[in-house]
């Protein structure tokens, strides 16, 4: 009998980490035809295709509105400042996810407050937010961290009871539901980022808000466009944050298959 130092390892199997060629390949030709059609209407910045994308994202989460922008990250930032969290305020987020999600909150000069997560689950623990709010709270930040929805009826009565908003940051979460309702329209706002290893994801930097509200709406509208309503007019301090045409032609045919996708994943799983 051969001894075990006799008997030939076998090979190992390689898989890469993230295989986006098994993604885009079977979507070639409607990805290209999308993008030769932007290539067509000249229209690169905030073109039609940015405005029906917008309009069939908002449709398929299910929220009045949706403004895309330049990344999940920038999405954050701009629902903040359309909050005016600024210096002074405290904005409650979680202890284990992105840098982003605080990183942001630092920016516009307020203090991230960590609130600790569920182990079950990795997402923000409820019990934990209620610990952390202060009179200086303006926001808490629960992140649909992996795809899996945060208990958002507790954060919702948490929100309600303390008068502070409440932004979902759904960047790993696009076609997630929680109780029938889809992540992105059940806090006042939802961030979503569409970099390119997310379950839809761009060929580039790309990013989402979601709101129900027409002046938050309107408000972040403006102020990714460097505060701008027309053309050499400025209403108010804005910063470039625009998505381009091409990434949202990449994004409305990728948002037709994300269901699929989804349904693939979970008998994967």
């Amino acid at each position: 009998m051969p001894s075990e130092h006799a008997v030939a390892a076998s090979p190992a199997l390689r898989f890469p980490f993230l295989d986006l060629r098994a993604q885009e390949e079977p979507l070639r030709e409607e990805l290209l035809g999308a993008i030769a059609a932007v290539i067509d209407s000249k229209q690169y910045i905030l073109g039609a295709a940015v405005g029906r994308f917008e309009q069939n994202a908002a449709r398929y989460i299910g929220c009045e509105f949706a403004i895309g922008c330049g990344s999940g990250t920038d999405a954050v930032q701009l629902a903040l400042r359309a909050l005016d969290v600024g210096p002074g305020d405290e904005v409650i987020v979680p202890s284990f996810t992105f840098v982003a999600t605080a990183g942001m909150v630092a920016w516009l000069g307020a203090r991230p407050v960590f609130a600790d997560i569920d182990p079950n689950t990795f997402n923000l623990d409820p019990q934990s937010v209620a610990q952390c709010v202060t009179p200086r709270t303006r926001a808490i930040v629960p992140v649909h961290l992996f795809g899996l929805p945060a208990d958002m009826d507790a954060f919702l009565c948490l929100a309600r009871q303390h008068g502070i908003a409440l932004v979902e940051d759904a960047a790993q979460a696009m076609g997630a539901r929680c109780h029938g309702h889809s992540t992105g329209a059940i806090g006042d706002l939802g961030c979503f980022s569409f970099y390119p290893s997310k379950n839809i994801g761009a060929c580039g930097e790309a990013g989402l808000i979601t709101t129900n509200d027409p002046a938050l709406a309107e408000r972040i509208r403006l102020m990714r466009n460097h505060g701008s309503p027309r053309r050499y007019e400025y209403a108010i301090l804005g910063t470039n944050s625009r998505l381009d045409s091409i990434q949202a032609a990449i994004l409305d045919v990728k948002l037709r298959h994300l269901d699929a996708w989804t349904e693939g994943r979970r008998r994967n799983a």
